[in-house]
């Protein structure tokens, strides 16, 4: 059974910030010192970073889901809660990552590339850092944010200079196993080569590397045999070598029609137009294949192919193959623009962008969409009164409430923030003026209180027994009342 693997499906999760912390300082002496409470670590991320050391996806395999480190929470005594450990998945070089729909998302190449798949969440501040000059001491504190949660799909596109292409049994795995220290599997039935194989070849001061990738087949593009799953490992190779099998048995191949097959399979898959091609005819040291790489060879070259007859057996040609080799990949080498650093792109926030928009769906919500507001949502404990008057405040401060009277919102209409959808009171969360009253509440949101108070009930019993105390009887009641 074959370990390399260059497809995955990741199900990534980042950490969760921690929670901040309400605390109230105590001491002897000091029954109310002020708030104290710490704030929340930040959640772990999960980042991809290239390692040459990594030559397959076989871990994401059998280990599918990863996820970042929690952040800690907050606690009292102004103690913040630890950071998440950041999650690093090493990935082969030559990675892509491609979303679920098939869009790429980043493609890393070079050792130490990285690319951050999920972000952890942000830590939640404790009421020590939410305390201001007229809510001393709040009762609440932010809850950590969730991290983010994302499904991607990995593959693998080996980096290759030279690509060996052709029919199942051409020798390209003796090809390589002769002019590089590579080993593959080499045995003389179809589809040997279930995996692409690397070699590094040395050519004077020139240091190359080739890939070997499974035979192809007619229809290979379209999905038959295994060409689909292993062509996008010539994508990037500067260079592509068809290898002819000049001792096949079919009587109706030929090394021309043999190239004529592979060149319309590689036009199908696209974007190899532009590659140089040279041509091994392989396996001269039969006769047959030596009398059939003569007669071929002018037919070929009449075509614009350089022909390097050779045998992987006796190492007739190889010299001569590989040093061609070389010098085209120098050429692609020069051909190639220089390497640029990675540059720092800086997106200032414009002038009018007030970090949010309003849209209203097709059932009538007016949809607050923004990186700010939706955060705010996700950190505030709507259990707390005095945390969602705060949240109220903030989304006031930003505009929110401006923005949906224009936008035609009225009282009662439903409006959604992230998760989150409520029924809009324009005028509930005025922050003008607003002293806040005891910790945890917030009396802007109490509903009128209809329960009827202590002293309104004895005032209500009392007048229900009035008319019996104070009765008084006509002289006609108290003649009937001696009779009793």
């Amino acid at each position: 059974m074959t370990t390399f693997v260059d497809r995955a499906v990741l199900h990534v999760k980042a950490g969760d910030g921690g929670h901040g912390c309400v605390s109230i300082h105590r001491e002897k002496f000091k029954p109310f010192g002020g708030p104290d409470g710490g704030d929340g670590g930040h959640g772990g991320s999960v980042k991809l970073v290239v390692d040459p050391g990594v030559h397959t996806l076989l871990d994401f395999h059998f280990h599918p889901h990863q996820k970042g480190g929690n952040g800690a929470g907050g606690a009292g005594n102004n103690r913040d809660g630890a950071n998440g450990q950041t999650l690093v998945l090493r990935v082969p070089d030559g990675t892509v990552v491609l979303d679920m729909d098939g869009e790429p998302l980043a493609d890393l190449i070079g050792e130490g590339t990285e690319f951050e798949l999920a972000r952890g969440g942000r830590g939640g501040r404790g009421n020590a850092a939410l305390a201001n000059t007229r809510r001393k001491a709040p009762g609440f504190a932010e809850l950590g944010e969730p991290g983010e949660e994302i499904n991607v799909v990995l593959e693998l596109k080996s980096v290759a200079d030279v690509g060996l292409v052709g029919f199942p049994s051409a020798g390209k795995s003796s090809l390589i196993s002769v002019i590089s220290a590579a080993r593959p599997k080499i045995a003389d039935y179809p589809f040997t080569t279930l995996v692409p194989n690397l070699g590094v070849v040395q050519a004077g001061d020139n240091t190359f590397t080739v890939a070997d990738v499974p035979g192809l087949i007619p229809g290979a593009a379209t999905g038959k045999g295994l060409g689909l799953e292993f062509l996008r490992h010539i994508e990037r190779t500067a260079v592509l070598v068809h290898v002819v099998d000049t001792a096949a048995l079919e009587t109706e191949r030929d090394p021309v029609s043999d190239i004529d097959a592979i060149e319309a399979e590689l036009a199908a898959y696209g974007g190899l137009e532009d590659r140089p091609r040279l041509v091994a005819l392989n396996k001269i040291d039969v006769p047959d294949g030596r009398d059939l790489a003569d007669i071929m060879r002018a037919d070929l070259e009449e075509r614009g192919y350089p022909v390097y007859p050779v045998s992987a057996v006796t190492h007739e040609g190889l010299r001569e193959l590989v040093f061609a080799m070389s010098e085209l990949v120098l050429q692609q080498r020069k051909l190639a623009p220089p390497p640029e650093r990675t540059r720092i792109v800086i997106r200032p926030v414009a002038v009018d962008d007030s970090g949010f928009t309003i849209t209203q769906d097709a059932e009538g919500v007016f949809v607050v969409s923004g990186g700010a507001p939706e955060r705010w949502v996700r950190q505030t404990n709507f259990d707390n009164d005095e945390a969602v008057g705060y949240l109220a405040d903030r989304l006031a401060r930003l505009g929110v409430e401006e923005a949906l009277k224009k936008a035609g919102a009225v009282s009662g209409s439903p409006v959604r923030i992230g998760v989150r959808e409520f029924d809009w009171q324009p005028n509930s969360y005025t922050a003008d003026d607003f002293v806040p009253g005891n910790r945890g509440t917030d009396y802007r949101l109490e509903e009128p209180n209809k329960r009827v108070r202590a002293a309104e009930r004895k005032a209500m019993r009392g007048a229900r027994r009035q008319p019996y105390e104070t009765l008084e009887l006509s002289p006609a009641d108290e003649d009937d009342a001696d009779d009793f």
